[in-house]
């Protein structure tokens, strides 16, 4: 299948006529073959979007709600055929994974069509009594929309709709990993009746070649207002630098904590720990990379976790049995090659997995694994495995616990096991991150709620998430005005 940019309301080739092509972490097979897009693929883009601009920030906002409720309920309707394509083009399964994305995909542009209905200003006191103070929310203009491959439709849709519902006008450039679950939700909003010009979409190969022209011109364009991405924390450092004085949401990596301590429910912590390290083959922000346990309970939950990740059926994603499918690319299946390998050299013991699988129809089939004897040191605790693994380490007891649990430069979500709730609380107050959960898996997070990285660490700027996002996609504007 042929895919092309969508730019002012139209599926257009490249500038240049170039393409490139996209295979099946599943079959091995070529999936698409795509416009390559370019820096001035990219302008065209942006052009539109900012020709587009006054138009939507005009609409009603009723109208924009109505839109954004029309694009959910095709995608709705549409969900069993996209949960498919998505399995296929991303590797996830696609009955406990694929469907749920597609419907919290559809639930965003429920909840941002809602949010926006409901968004009020404010009238301030002021010292003066002829004087009147209201604030106010409007949009910044054109947003740079970047994202990932680990979830193709809902992370998309966790930007553009608050974008949409806020006035604003958007460039969305995917991974070249998974262009076509982004032209799949495109075509969606374009059957909506999203106005030309709203959402454009241009593909960039940058992930296959290491050429970034679209995401640079994306990132540098004076005029693009803001920039949103989800991405690795160099990338995020990376869109920092050249953004300049844009406005910036982000959301970086993520090295969060599973704490489980001496108290806890250990057959709870372990099946929640499972849920947490082989969701999507590992390949979330939030995922357990470091699960710190505390020594008296130690083998006990070593046992239970082995138990429990021997239930995780590798297999083909359409396969209903299966609980997690092949991993995306290369790059990061050979990533947690390194992490495994260096682990090992270190002293880490294997006591499940720890291989590619073989057998099937590409190398990216991962088997869940689980690694103990975890130490500071390994590359397990400085940067993202992003694979399927348990990377177990010890703690003697809690004031060890926290400086291991803190002892990384991410402070995006955490985890804590504990039956004591002075204690729950004590960790939750003194872990390092955006968010901490008791007594629940790493994964567990709802669309309406706040999610970012802790200020000061590297894990992001701002909050997604309901209309949060919405508040970070629009100016606070204050008028004062003299009633005497």
């Amino acid at each position: 299948m042929n895919l092309k940019h969508f730019i002012g309301g139209k599926w257009v080739g490249a500038e240049v006529g170039d393409v490139f092509t996209v295979r099946s972490p599943v079959t091995g097979e070529v999936l698409y073959t795509v416009a390559r897009g370019s820096r001035e693929d990219a302008r065209r883009a942006i052009d539109a979007a900012s020709e587009a601009q006054d138009y939507v920030r005009s609409m009603p906002v009723y109208e924009r709600a109505r839109l954004l409720h029309r694009a959910a309920e095709i995608i709705s309707s549409r969900r069993e055929a996209l949960a498919r394509e998505l399995s296929i083009e991303q590797g996830k399964p696609y009955a406990t994974e694929a469907l749920p994305e597609i419907d919290e995909t559809a639930e965003n542009f429920r909840i941002a069509a809602e949010d926006i209905k409901r968004l009020d200003g404010k009238v301030m006191p002021s010292r003066d009594k002829n004087k009147l103070i209201l604030l106010r929310y409007e949009p910044y203009g054109v947003f740079s929309v970047i994202t990932p491959w680990n979830y193709p439709y809902l992370i998309p849709s966790e930007y553009i709709a608050p974008a949409f519902a806020a006035g604003n006008t958007v460039v969305f450039k995917p991974s070249s990993y998974v262009v076509g679950s982004a032209a799949r939700l495109v075509e969606c909003l374009e059957e909506a009746g999203f106005p030309p010009g709203s959402v454009n979409l241009v593909f960039s190969d940058g992930d296959l070649s290491g050429r970034e022209e679209v995401g640079d011109e994306m990132v540098v364009s004076d005029k693009v207002a803001g920039v949103v991405l989800t991405g690795h924390t160099s990338t995020g450092e990376l869109v920092s630098r050249r953004a300049g004085m844009k406005k910036l949401l982000l959301e970086c990596g993520g090295m969060g904590p599973l704490i489980v301590l001496d108290d806890s429910d250990i057959a709870r912590a372990a099946r929640a720990t499972a849920i947490s390290s082989f969701t999507n083959a590992g390949q979330v922000c939030c995922a357990a990379e470091r699960i710190i346990v505390h020594e008296r309970v130690y083998s006990g939950f070593v046992n239970a976790l082995v138990e429990e990740a021997k239930r995780w059926r590798l297999g083909h994603p359409l396969d209903e049995s299966t609980l997690i499918g092949p991993m995306n690319n290369e790059p990061t299946a050979r990533k947690v090659d390194e992490h495994i390998r260096d682990g090992v050299e270190k002293g880490a013991r294997i006591l499940l997995g720890g291989g590619r699988a073989r057998g099937f129809s590409t190398d990216l089939y991962y088997q869940p694994t689980v690694v103990v004897d975890v130490t500071p040191d390994m590359l397990f605790n400085r940067d993202e495995t992003f694979g399927p693994v348990a990377a177990v380490m010890r703690g003697s007891n809690d004031e060890e616990i926290l400086e291991l649990a803190n002892s990384t430069i991410y402070g995006l979500q955490a985890a804590v096991f504990t039956r004591d709730i002075s204690r729950a609380f004590k960790f939750v107050d003194q872990v390092r991150a955006g968010q901490v959960l008791v007594n629940e898996s790493t994964l567990y997070w709802e669309p309406q709620e706040p999610f970012g990285g802790l200020g000061g660490k590297k894990s992001g700027i701002g909050r997604l998430g309901g209309v949060y996002t919405v508040y970070e996609m629009t100016n606070l504007k204050t008028t004062v005005i003299d009633t005497s």
